[in-house]
């Protein structure tokens, strides 16, 4: 197999990875409560996702079986 004449530098190797990278989570309020949740994912303080209950909650805030 062939291989590289010659080593690449660390700035050329950056160059390439440049578009590589962690984006920040995407978090908006819940539209029953207000409380910041995940966007696309039911609310961990209501349980409500698109004004419909998904899960019920004890009072200790934990799901509820």
């Amino acid at each position: 197999m062939p291989n590289p004449k010659r080593r690449h530098s660390k700035s050329r190797r950056d160059k390439r990875r440049t578009h590589y990278k962690a984006t920040a989570p995407t978090v908006g309020p819940c539209a029953n409560c207000g409380n910041t949740k995940l966007t696309h994912t039911a609310c961990p303080s209501c349980g409500y996702y698109n004004g419909r209950k998904m899960f019920e909650l004890n009072s200790t805030g934990s799901v509820a079986e």
